[in-house]
């Protein structure tokens, strides 16, 4: 009895070192210590910088003219398959415009008909629009309409989350937190204050960190994520020692613990 009990306050003890995880390190958006506080309510204006196309990315190119617009409508291309489409690639990850779409290569050149290629490396899909409209007045003698759209906002979550993946949504813009929730939220044990943005650039990649328990974050860069995103989320210390994520795993935990230990003696008596 007396080694039982040892192995109880034991138990015990390392139940309160490691088993419970603080509200503080798991409550997004907090007030910190020592930041500008940002109340509730509080109006935060953003500059969202434009998205620059760059190697590998795939547009899509729609170019109307009037008679198409007479005959077609605006859109002249058929709905029930684009929605299709755009299901099966937000459930694999991939892109929607990748069988129909213009791939950027390495040159930042995409290849289009009659047209042939066109230059679209480093600018945004407005500037890659009024280019390509350019380039095809020269065929086109009619008045006609030109769109250039990305296939949504196409990224990763690695790491802590509930449901990691491949994830392609179909907008133009969205925050971290709502890729975050796309991809089921953070577990218990995410390292919500070290997330590791791994973001493309037209010159490479760069590696950023991002705390999102600080209110701080909607005020910066990278609170809006951009096509080609990776997130990543280390595991707290206590998914190294074995404990459980909250309260009640790790009372469970104990609980086998002093089971076993107590079977234990009594096969040595």
């Amino acid at each position: 009895m007396k080694y039982l009990s040892r192995g109880v306050i034991l138990s015990l003890t390392f139940l309160l070192a490691f088993g419970c995880i603080s509200n503080e390190k798991i409550i997004y958006l907090q007030n910190l210590e020592g930041n500008t506080p940002i109340e509730d309510g509080e109006l935060i204006t953003y500059e969202i910088p434009e998205y620059k196309l760059q190697y590998n990315d795939i547009i899509d190119v729609n170019v109307q003219t009037v008679d198409d617009m007479v005959e077609n409508g605006f859109n002249n291309k058929a709905v029930g398959g684009s929605s299709q489409m755009g299901n099966v690639a937000s459930q694999s990850g991939g892109d929607i415009y990748y069988m129909t779409g213009y791939t950027v290569d390495v040159n930042g050149n995409i290849r289009l008909p009659i047209v042939g290629e066109v230059n679209v490396k480093d600018k945004s899909l407005e500037e890659a629009r009024i280019l390509i409209e350019e380039k095809l007045r020269v065929y086109v003698t009619t008045e006609l309409y030109v769109k250039v759209k990305l296939g949504g906002i196409r990224y990763a979550a690695l790491g802590e989350f509930r449901t990691p993946g491949k994830f392609v949504v179909l907008q133009d813009r969205m925050t971290i937190f709502e890729a975050i929730a796309n991809a089921g939220d953070l577990s218990t044990v995410a390292k919500r204050d070290e997330i590791l943005l791994i973001r493309q650039y037209p010159d490479g990649t760069r590696l950023h960190r991002i705390n999102l328990i600080d209110r701080q974050v909607v005020e910066s860069p990278f609170y809006f994520i951009q096509p080609n995103d990776q997130l990543y989320a280390e595991p707290m210390k206590v998914r190294e020692v074995g404990a459980g994520e909250n309260a009640a795993q790790s009372l469970a935990l104990v609980i086998s613990a002093v089971t076993a230990l107590a079977l234990i003696l009594n096969l040595i008596k």
